[in-house]
């Protein structure tokens, strides 16, 4: 969260990320985090999404997980 702040861009969320699957096929062989709802982040989780089987996938982990090098998909407004 704190890499998109100073990138001065906001995460995507859960239903924007299902929105870009549909221009394309993105995610196929990684995985991104995604926003996580507030209710989850308190409680130390946190949400990503992929693609497989053409289909989009959401899971979830530990904020401080493993797979804190796992990317993320954001989205800039101007």
């Amino acid at each position: 969260m704190n890499m998109a702040d100073e990138m001065g861009i906001e995460l995507l969320t859960e239903e924007q990320y299902r929105v870009l699957q549909r221009l394309g096929n993105f995610d196929t062989k990684t995985s991104s985090w995604v926003k996580t709802p507030d209710n989850i982040r308190k409680l130390g989780g946190a949400v990503f999404c992929d693609r497989r089987y053409d289909t989009v996938f959401l899971y979830h982990n530990g904020a401080e997980s493993y797979y804190g090098s796992r990317g993320f998909r954001g989205i800039l407004k101007i």
